[in-house]
């Protein structure tokens, strides 16, 4: 039974299974009961239509399970076999009749809550008493006042006692903006997210890698740097390869792509898709380069992918990635919306994985221009607060990682099996993956707690892209406008710093101290955390050195020498900053050897050199790799870092 020429979502909710009547004793007046409207509501000219299935005086049955499936269309389904039992011919006609009445019925209170401007008379006569909370918040989420949307979506997020139908109503006809309010509430049910709409099928005789290496291959070749071209060359090499080889039954590998495809450790599939997924993150970091990713169907092909391959995490990852940076272009929002990104997003944002929950943490808040401001680019992850929060951000704490690093893996628990596979699921307390998402969030809820992440290697012949040749003053440029535009400077700043992190940090803050626009930066540093960084140089750069036949080291690598000119003079002008600034600065340093490889046995970091010459040294039995792993949360070294960063708050923290 079609309701005109709409296109309606049905979900139907069973209460009970009943025999059905003799017929002598059913009447058209049973009919009137079949359904109930809760609601509905015109959005972007389309009808949303919600039935709730009541009773049909023991006469009718519906089977839900087909309702569910067939939701998208227009019509229910009842057993043909009791339509006939009925011995009624007119049955269709009177219940369409009387589906159509309803329908009149409930546009009209719909219109009389949800009509703009939002003002007037409401009676609750309109609508069934148990519906009406649900339409005053929907009403309540479309007022031009931001603070009663704000309201609106935070207690439909605590709303745990309704119906089924009732998130289903929210989800049919909330805007987008209260979407993606929903989606970063901690406490949002997922009902309030309907699933993504059926992708686009293949085009024939196609697959899924050879659309992505199509979709590589028609973005732009113009605003390429030299990584970039080689990503993509390599890309498409190893795309052109792969098919070839399927279509000849083999597989082989070849061209450059072999030590970076053993890297991964995935099937030759995998790894193929990975490498089109890397040159296309790197063109989602140019804006243009972000409308033709779209425009070449981009947000439906990375859901296929991001769907395919669930047991691959490194791809789902870069999924994301592209995801998060065409997010950051305001005029893209609609599209990843329609394309129902957004329910994928609440459902990662609540996962256990704290690389995924990241990720989409990022993205989400890059969507969510009602209560944020800021914009997170490529490489910087929010870990607290990664939800919307009534709790107001005071301070922030900026994690920078070292040579080999990473945003999340650098500052996890120091390694324990066994507290692994026993806590890991238990007491966050007690296993972490990621120290500051977890106990530093809890001891300092006012803090915004940021991480960094940027590429590095120890060595040329293990860096991803080999023209790449990034120096600290490079980089420490590259993380100044990525943080400006976090809005890093806002409020009082503490940077925490491992192994070369340490240096980018110096660098960065005495760039900014020769730019008026980041004067509030400088303004706002409080203090400063070194994890056995090498003021003076490292012994790691020594021993590449006097090897460099055999490492090859990277420019990162040499730059850490003892005699480096660049090294001396960064040292002496950051000493005299900090002097000049009055900053708070906290060192540690490792006294244990650490391996490199299976062979090489080093002390990276030696006391000499990890002393700033300002502020407490304080040596730690642990070598350069855990020197920022706690073991545990009662551990001298989170202790000491927490007593730190709160006395060093202090002031600001309580006003």
């Amino acid at each position: 039974m079609s309701l005109a020429a709409s296109y309606c979502v049905i979900c139907c909710r069973r209460i009970g299974t009943f025999a059905p009547r003799s017929k002598s004793h059913t009447s058209w007046r049973n009919i009137r009961n079949i359904v109930r409207f809760t609601g509905s509501l015109i959005v972007g000219g389309s009808l949303f239509i919600t039935y709730q299935v009541l009773a049909l005086k023991k006469s009718l049955t519906l089977d839900t399970q087909v309702v569910e499936r067939e939701k998208m269309k227009s019509y229910i389904y009842v057993h043909k076999a009791l339509v006939d039992s009925l011995d009624n011919h007119g049955i269709v006609w009177q219940a369409r009749k009387e589906l159509h009445r309803a329908v009149r019925k409930v546009l009209a209170a719909a219109a009389k809550v949800l009509r703009s401007p939002f003002a007037g008379p409401f009676s609750t006569v309109d609508i069934e008493d148990h519906d009406c909370a649900v339409w005053l918040l929907l009403r309540k989420s479309r007022q031009d006042d931001l603070a009663a949307r704000l309201e609106a979506v935070r207690e439909m997020s605590e709303a745990h006692h309704w119906h089924d139908y009732q998130y289903r109503i929210i989800a049919q006809a909330c805007d987008p903006r209260t979407l993606i309010g929903l989606a970063r509430s901690k406490e949002s049910d997922l009902r309030f997210f309907l699933p993504p709409p059926p992708l686009p099928s293949l085009k024939e005789d196609s697959s899924t890698e050879e659309e992505l290496g199509h979709l590589l291959a028609s973005l732009p070749q113009t605003e390429l740097d030299e990584c970039l071209q080689y990503f993509t060359s390599l890309a498409l090499s190893e795309s052109s390869q792969s098919l070839a080889a399927q279509k000849g039954g083999l597989w082989c590998f070849g061209g450059n792509g072999l030590p970076y495809a053993e890297s991964f450790g995935e099937t030759p599939l995998a790894t193929v898709d990975m490498l089109s997924l890397e040159a296309i993150v790197k063109h989602s970091e140019i804006p243009s380069h972000c409308d033709y990713i779209e425009a070449g169907g981009g947000l439906q092909l990375l859901q296929r992918l991001y769907q395919l391959h669930k047991n691959c995490p490194k791809i789902q990852r870069s999924v994301l990635r592209i995801i998060g940076n065409m997010a950051l272009n305001e005029h893209l929002h609609p599209a990843i919306v329609h394309s129902g990104w957004v329910s994928l997003l609440a459902e990662a944002l609540k996962s256990c994985d704290i690389m995924e929950a990241s990720h989409a943490a990022r993205t989400l808040a890059n969507l969510d221009r009602e209560t944020v401001s800021e914009k997170y680019q490529d490489g910087v992850y929010v870990l607290h607060p990664q939800c919307r929060t009534s709790q107001p951000i005071k301070a922030d704490v900026l994690f920078i990682h070292g040579l080999m690093g990473a945003a999340f893996k650098t500052w996890r628990q120091h390694d324990s099996q066994r507290a692994l596979t026993e806590n890991a699921l238990v007491d966050e307390d007690r296993y972490t993956t990621c120290w500051p998402k977890t106990w530093l969030a809890k001891d300092c809820p006012a803090l915004r707690i940021i991480s960094v992440e940027y590429d590095t290697s120890l060595s040329d012949w293990r860096a991803r892209c080999p023209m790449e040749r990034k120096s600290i003053a490079f980089r420490s440029n590259e993380l100044l406008g990525k943080l400006r535009a976090a809005g890093v400077g806002k409020r009082p700043v503490i940077w925490v710093s491992h192994s070369m992190g340490g240096l980018l940090v110096k660098k960065m803050l005495l760039e900014a101290s020769q730019k008026p626009e980041l004067s509030a930066l400088i303004n706002n540093t409080r203090g400063i955390i070194f994890y056995s960084v090498p003021h003076h140089g490292s012994q790691l750069a020594e021993y590449s050195i006097n090897i460099r036949y055999l490492l090859f080291p990277s420019l990162e690598v040499k730059e850490l020498s003892k005699d480096s000119p660049a090294l001396k003079m960064l040292q002496d002008e950051f000493l005299e900053f900090v002097k000049d600034k009055d900053l708070q600065v906290l060192n540690f340093v490792e006294t244990q050897p650490t391996f490199i490889g299976s062979m090489i046995k080093l002390q990276i970091v030696p006391v000499e050199s990890a002393d700033l010459g300002i502020g407490d040294l304080i040596p730690v039995d642990v070598n350069h790799l855990n020197i920022c792993k706690p073991k545990t949360k009662d551990a001298f070294l989170y202790q000491r870092t927490l007593q730190f960063i709160c006395e060093t708050l202090a002031r600001d923290l309580e006003n």
